[in-house]
């Protein structure tokens, strides 16, 4: 039966022998374990990053825009004709039946004075839909009535970037505020959202019903017309059918041809966003595949310095043998040397790629997220790679002849 203690002493004493091949032979593990558990922290960190951006923009949204109008023989790009009306968003929420709601937006920049403060801020001008839409919530205060829609109520929603910015520590609720110089009453104060993908602040902005900004704030050439409709899905499964029908409505309602291009243009928004997601996992996956390749060329570097080590104590395999030691006593002595050597460098390998991520995310202001899966995988991939390439030195030294193993200078 196989001492485990014992050989496990005798390994560690082997390896205390030549510490500096020792370490030399660990390095390409610790690089290896290393850059897995970096790499893969920078891509989940990455994936993490945009579902928190899916989550800001909503969930099954689709986006509806203005199509593109040709003038003067040259065609003008999406957006360039204001076609889209409130009418169209009513229809498309009463008539779809995929769709849950909608929200009309017409929006522009606009100075925002309170008392001696002012701010340079987005307004949109929207309906009571917009927060159901992109699933967004208020920290305090109320959301539009249909009322303050239907009278072009001067009341308006703040994001907490502007919040922040002219009222400090003041509590803004029912506050006045003056936007292009027409006073408005703060009722609500929307709950931070933060960055998006695209690196904008998605508090910096005011929501008014779109009746009072298009009469006070944005007047449009074309009563009624708005810049886009949000329309809000009822589920994932339903997304490419609201789209079908949203299509099929504006198209009749437009009149247009069935030889003739849309005039507007619709976007699902969430399966961009999701696409993005899995590219990002995908890359991640990939950035950890071509790190893990370090990984094996450390276990080479363990067989490779494992088989020298067996040829440099052939003699000393011989004596044990000669007093009784079996051919697994050797194969286990070896092997187990080569798990110590891989095991030790994929922990100092763990504790490198937790310190270089963290530093990553502290100098170049990456998202990071190290899992517990990760390092285990890590660290018991390394194992397996010891144990794997210190497989054919152990079972070369297990069957060296103790006779001429003796003989060998």
């Amino acid at each position: 039966m196989i001492n485990i203690p014992s050989t496990v002493k005798i390994s560690i004493r082997a390896l205390r022998v030549n510490k500096m091949r020792s370490a030399l032979t660990m390095l390409g593990i610790i690089i290896g374990v290393g850059a897995v558990i970096t790499m893969l922290a920078v891509g989940k960190g990455a994936s993490h990053k945009i579902s928190e951006q899916i989550a800001t923009v909503g969930s099954n949204l689709i986006m509806v825009m203005p199509g593109s109008t040709t003038s003067s023989g040259i065609r003008l790009g999406s957006g360039s004709f204001q076609n889209l009306t409130r009418a169209d968003a009513d229809a498309i929420k009463n008539e779809c039946s995929s769709v849950l709601t909608t929200a009309p937006v017409i929006n522009g920049s606009a100075q925002i004075v309170y008392g001696n403060q002012n701010w340079a801020s987005t307004v949109f001008g929207t309906d009571e839909g917009m927060l159901e839409v992109k699933d967004w919530t208020l920290s305090s205060g109320r959301n539009f009535y249909e009322q303050d829609i239907r009278s072009a109520a001067k009341v308006c929603l703040l994001g907490q970037t502007v919040v922040d910015n002219l009222f400090g520590n003041d509590d803004p609720m029912n506050k006045t505020i003056r936007i292009k110089k027409v006073p408005y009453t703060v009722i609500g104060v929307l709950s931070g959202k933060g960055q998006s993908m695209m690196g904008q602040d998605q508090d910096d902005v005011i929501y008014v019903p779109i009746s009072s900004a298009q009469r006070n704030l944005f007047g449009r050439w074309l009563p009624g017309s708005v810049r886009q409709i949000m329309v809000k899905a009822r589920s994932t499964e339903e997304l490419e059918r609201a789209e079908m029908q949203i299509k099929a409505l504006l198209r009749q309602r437009h009149r247009i041809g069935p030889k003739e291009e849309d005039d507007f243009t619709v976007r699902n928004l969430t399966q961009m966003m999701q696409m993005a997601e899995e590219a990002s996992r995908v890359m991640s996956l990939l950035l950890a595949a071509i790190a893990s390749v370090s990984l094996l060329v450390g276990g080479i570097g363990i067989m490779n310095i494992m088989l020298v080590s067996v040829t440099e104590r052939t003699r000393e395999i011989g004596i044990r043998m000669a007093v009784g030691a079996k051919s697994w006593d050797i194969r286990t002595q070896f092997i187990i040397e080569a798990l110590i050597l891989s095991l030790i460098g994929g922990l100092i390998g763990v504790i490198l790629g937790i310190v270089a991520a963290e530093l990553l995310s502290l100098l170049a202001d990456w998202t990071i997220l190290i899992s517990p899966f990760s390092i285990l995988m890590s660290f018991g991939f390394s194992g397996l790679v010891g144990i794997f390439f210190g497989f054919y030195p152990a079972y070369k030294a297990s069957l060296l002849n103790p006779i001429e193993a003796l003989r060998h200078e």
